[in-house]
């Protein structure tokens, strides 16, 4: 009986991690790089004024709003309707994806 409940338990083991592992991570199809390049041309200049100079500060700071890769492209999307940045929404997730690469580290 034991052998059975010890083999069960792998079993279930083995597939959490099978779906994990084929779950897309957040932003798969975007491109962080681009995303970076965006984010050094319209945004570093806002958030060094916000936070001292320092334009990583927001992204660091302990009180973080950003809990989720969803809330992080809602961010991204925010900004860009409030600067008027003019990213189209491929644009957004390649953001988002940059972000999420150097700060956030979002799995799903």
């Amino acid at each position: 009986m034991k052998t059975i409940r010890t083999c069960f338990a792998a079993l279930l083991a083995a597939t959490a991690v099978t779906a994990l592992a084929q779950q897309p991570a957040p932003f798969a199809k975007a491109d962080p790089h681009k995303g970076g390049q965006l984010v050094t041309k319209d945004c570093e200049s806002c958030h060094a004024k916000k936070f001292g100079g320092d334009p990583n500060a927001i992204y660091l700071r302990k009180d973080r709003r950003v809990k989720s890769a969803s809330q992080l492209l809602s961010q991204v999307t925010m900004c860009n309707t409030q600067l008027n940045s003019g990213f189209f929404p491929d644009e957004e997730k390649d953001v988002a994806a940059y972000l999420n690469e150097r700060y956030y580290h979002f799995k799903k």
